[in-house]
């Protein structure tokens, strides 16, 4: 009976982990797939693109040198291939041909007339990049690989030849009629291969993350308790502890599933949810303050979370009640969500690029994660014993990661400085810390079961209405009041940025240097960019880079993103970027030069080696 249930049980968390994924299909084939000596085919790749909220663009100045491209790996010297034929768009705006549902790629090839029979495999690739119609956020470029088989015929007779000459003339000009086609069928079977793999990485990402989440300083405290307490609540009744546990499991997914729903319809009305935009809002930023710290405060013991049902949530699981064990779980979800932000930052960042089921399910997969521990000591209870026995280094671990948040919470401070650079607005915000404490301390002391529950509430009340009255004191920021650099750029001219050598940024700054032919190199950054700290410690910032900006005469222009800018958001844009790190070198009479997220200096040097050596006067 013992083992049916845990089989029982195991399908259903399968059937859990494993959803459906709108993943993009992509269908490589070569028609015809047999060629004589001389003969003409055509090698196709055919991406279905199965989220009708994305669209694929592409841009044809920028040849085979863009986001979409089809490419043969490896030399073939049996084969000539030509440049690849791009369909007719869908929709062309300003220039950039864009395509929904479908569409197919051709790069055509002639077998030489040397070439020896036998079978030859070809290795493919497709890459392609996919973007919001609504938003117009962009995901990370995409390259699927594949092989296609082509069997290389005997020369024919010379009668066959001219027998098939008129069959041959035929077959190229259906070709060429065909190059503009964008729904046909492949006649031809297609050998297939879905992006798979990425969506797999996204998965495992989520589940892992939500297993991090246990040992977050919000959660690992009170770890060993919960799981002592299912085990001792269901008496070593092993059904009774999987519907506990599978009820615990469903309160962690339906909090999980609710934020994904939140974030989902605010991503639906155009609000900017990718983390790094998140990290340029002002209020987003001191809402995490405030979790952080409160929740601290609460593993320092200056208060304990009380809120109103959480003590009958309590006792009914205590008695067995199996609500506990539901409530138990939204209540471990709150505890996590606050380590979210500072533990799962990358992870979040990849996910809200995500499509909207995807990113759905990669909320589920993250409380799956998270409730996975207790699965396994349902299913095992002999699990337990990897736990550590809870003791007096509990309470010392948890005062000891109540200070890790509280250096979290400084982190968010420094982010509220760098976005407004105004003072008294970090004293007040300092201010607004300083009667959060207060609000806890008065909650913690006087909200216990030892005090008349009048004295409770009042005393609650209050606690909650000096947190309402000091941030509506203290934190009225008005950014329209601050004094816009951009708009002094335009007026002014060069405006020398913070950092020595470098200018303040402008499209237009730009292209009135463009128009000189000097060589210019863009960063567009943020102060709460990691990636763009890291380049700057790292490459830009070194003596023997700057050396080479200026013995080629190159001029630095920089871009402060730190709060979200229209005007640097629509240029990295129209280069293909969704947000920072941005850097790009224009040289005079090429295409930009875009170094990679991350990179090294000898990347950088290899590419100022296209600019030639500025001859001293």
């Amino acid at each position: 009976m013992q083992n049916r249930n845990r089989i029982l049980m195991l399908i259903v968390l399968l059937i859990v982990a494993t959803g459906i994924c709108s993943a993009q299909k992509v269908q490589f084939n070569i028609s015809p797939a047999h060629l004589q000596p001389g003969e003409k085919g055509v090698l196709q790749a055919t991406l279905i693109i199965q989220d009708s909220d994305k669209k694929q663009s592409y841009d044809p100045s920028e040849g085979e040198n863009g986001y979409l491209t089809l490419k043969v790996i490896g030399s073939y010297p049996q084969l000539n291939f030509e440049s690849t034929k791009y369909p007719e768009p869908d929709k062309i705006t300003d220039g950039i041909w864009e395509y929904y549902g479908k569409f197919t790629l051709k790069k055509p090839f002639v077998v030489k007339a040397d070439a020896k029979p036998g079978k030859l495999s070809i290795k493919v690739e497709l890459q392609y990049g996919l973007c919001h119609k609504s938003s117009g956020f962009c995901d990370p470029p995409q390259t699927v690989e594949g092989t296609v088989q082509l069997e290389i015929l005997p020369p024919a007779t010379l009668a066959e030849s001219e027998n098939e000459q008129f069959i041959e003339k035929e077959q190229d000009t259906l070709a060429t009629n065909a190059s503009v086609s964008t729904k046909e069928e492949i006649p031809s079977a297609p050998v297939q291969k879905e992006e798979s793999g990425n969506i797999l990485i996204y998965m495992l990402l989520a589940i892992l993350g939500g297993i991090v989440l246990n040992f977050t300083p919000c959660v690992l405290p009170i770890l060993p308790i919960r799981a002592m307490s299912m085990i001792n609540q269901a008496q070593k009744d092993i059904t009774k502890l999987m519907i506990h546990t599978l009820l615990y499991t469903l309160g962690v997914l339906l909090s999980f599933g609710a934020i994904a729903a939140v974030f989902v319809i605010a991503r639906a009305s155009g609000v900017n949810l990718t983390y790094g935009f998140l990290s340029q809002s002002v209020t987003y930023n001191l809402i995490m303050m405030s979790i952080l710290f409160l929740f601290g405060l609460s593993l320092l013991n200056v208060w304990e979370m009380t809120l109103p049902g959480m003590n009958a949530a309590a006792k009914a699981t205590s008695k067995g009640g199996y609500i506990g064990s539901f409530f138990n779980g939204v209540f471990a979800f709150l505890m996590g969500f606050s380590c979210m932000g500072p533990f799962m930052g990358p992870a979040l960042e990849v996910a809200f690029r995500l499509s909207s089921p995807m990113l759905v399910l990669f909320f589920l997969l993250i409380g799956f994660g998270f409730a996975l521990p207790f699965i396994i000591i349902s299913l095992f209870p002999k699990a337990l014993k990897a736990l550590p026995k809870p003791g007096e280094w509990m309470n010392i671990f948890k005062e000891a990661m109540g200070f890790v948040l509280l250096w979290l919470t400084w982190k968010y401070v420094s982010n509220i400085w760098s976005l407004t650079k105004s003072g008294p607005f970090l004293i007040n915000t300092l201010l607004f810390i300083f009667w959060m404490g207060v609000a806890a301390w008065l909650y913690g002391r006087f909200v216990r079961p030892q005090y008349k529950k009048w004295v409770q509430f009042l005393l609650g009340f209050v606690a909650i209405a000096i947190i309402i009255w000091s941030a509506s004191y203290y934190l009225k920021w008005e950014p329209e009041k601050e004094a816009n650099k951009q708009e002094q750029v335009q007026v002014q001219g060069m405006q020398p940025a913070e950092q020595e050598g470098w200018y303040v940024f402008t499209p237009e700054l730009l292209y009135k240097l463009q128009e000189e032919g000097k060589p210019v190199y863009v960063e567009i950054g943020a102060a709460w960019c990691t990636n763009c700290k890291t380049n700057e410690k790292k490459v830009l910032n070194q003596e023997d880079i700057i050396a080479e900006f200026e013995k080629r005469g190159v001029i630095r222009l920089k871009g402060d993103f730190t709060r979200e800018d229209a005007v640097l958001k629509d240029f990295m844009l129209q280069y293909g970027s969704i947000g920072v790190p941005f850097n790009m070198l224009f040289i005079p009479g090429e295409e930009p030069i875009k170094m990679p997220e991350l990179f090294s200096k000898s990347d950088l040097k290899k590419a100022l080696e296209q600019i030639p050596v500025k001859e001293k006067q």
